[in-house]
């Protein structure tokens, strides 16, 4: 059985190290996995990718993902495999129409990554969108919340829809590694970290805001790009923050900056699962982050959530958890949680389908 496993690019996201992680895992369970993308950047998953997997990597433009000429390069490519596992938009779409055009019998995976896209509120599209849905074999929701949206949007509860959490590689997070590489800040300071793009979806203000409130000893680090980068540096001089927050872009040592931190934020208007969060609490740290769906189905109850957009509600958090016994209680909890979704878990009910969807 031979997988392929299609993603607009290996640019700096959750979905994006969701696939580069996952793929040597398949191939230790003996599939032939191979990653397609519609773009090549020279990022470090795709150095990592390269380090990590055994299968071949596919690029086919180092131009717009969103060109349709791309449907027609990816057709010659379909005959090749027995299960195309795609990942985000517009890769949903140039394989599904791809398949059509070419009249190729095999099976499409999805993953859906969010519990809201764009898409959706746009009259015209929304048909097109649900009739691209239609010729999906499976989809696997990340979360609970995401699940709920898209069968609602859908009007379908099928048995070709399922929830298969996201998961990560705990090895990754839970080793020593050292951090006195790191001097960011002076060592009596108390670090947040939020990993994440600079997008409208997640919110960096917020977080900026009640670092305004906080104590001067109380630091922040802003990892991840994006269009919005240079709105928030903006911010940060307009609060008066500049030298309490600092702005470190794409980082491979995601993992070891996790480490240094002493507390993981994410503070989203919207997420499927949020990947990121559930990566810190790997770390052994206290979490926080803002209290909507596909979040706090992953936080509530063990590490700490604040209204979403209440900057001084997740100020008053961040003051809590300078105390160290409950410091020490909050740690404990995520790290537990964390447990409960290993990226063996998740590659293991794929492989389930995968079988299933061959067979048939």
């Amino acid at each position: 059985m031979k997988i392929l496993h299609v993603i607009n690019s290996l640019d700096m996201g959750g979905a994006e190290r969701l696939v580069v992680e996952s793929i040597p895992f398949y191939q230790r369970h003996g599939l032939d996995v191979d990653l397609l993308v519609l773009k090549k950047t020279n990022s470090s998953f795709y150095q990592k990718f390269e380090r990590k997997a055994l299968g071949k990597f596919i690029a086919l433009t180092k131009g717009s993902v969103y060109n349709p000429v791309l449907i027609f390069k990816i057709i010659p490519i379909l005959k090749k495999y027995d299960i195309i596992h795609t990942h985000l938009f517009p890769a949903l779409y140039w394989v599904v129409l791809a398949r059509i055009f070419s009249r190729r019998r095999c099976k499409v995976v999805y993953t859906e990554h969010s519990t809201y896209n764009r898409r959706r509120d746009i009259f015209g599209l929304r048909y097109f969108d649900k009739w691209i849905y239609s010729f999906l074999n499976y989809i696997g929701c990340i979360s609970e919340a995401t699940y709920e949206n898209l069968t609602n949007y859908l009007h379908s509860k099928s048995a070709d829809i399922g929830v298969i959490y996201n998961g990560i590689n705990l090895e990754e997070f839970t080793a020593t590694n050292s951090i006195s590489k790191f001097d960011f800040f002076d060592k009596n300071s108390f670090v947040l970290i939020q990993v994440s793009s600079f997008r409208e979806q997640k919110d960096q203000q917020t977080l900026m805001r009640s670092l305004s409130l906080l104590p001067d000893d109380i630091k922040l680090l802003l990892v991840g790009d994006g269009t919005l980068r240079s709105f928030h540096e903006e911010l940060a001089k307009e609060l008066h923050i500049e030298n309490k927050v600092k702005f470190l872009g794409n980082r491979s040592d995601v993992s070891d900056l996790l480490k240094y931190a002493d507390v993981c934020i994410l503070s989203s208007n919207h997420e499927g699962f949020g990947l990121a969060i559930l990566e810190g609490m790997a770390c052994g740290k206290p979490c926080i982050a803002s209290d909507i769906p596909g979040l706090s189905e992953i936080v509530k109850g063990f590490g700490l959530v604040f209204k979403n957009g209440d900057y001084k509600a997740l100020a008053d958090l961040v003051i809590k958890l300078k105390e160290e016994a409950f410091y020490n209680m909050i740690a404990q909890r995520c790290l537990d949680r964390a447990k409960d979704f290993s990226i063996e878990n998740m590659v293991s009910k794929y492989i389930t389908i995968y079988h299933s969807l061959n067979e048939k």
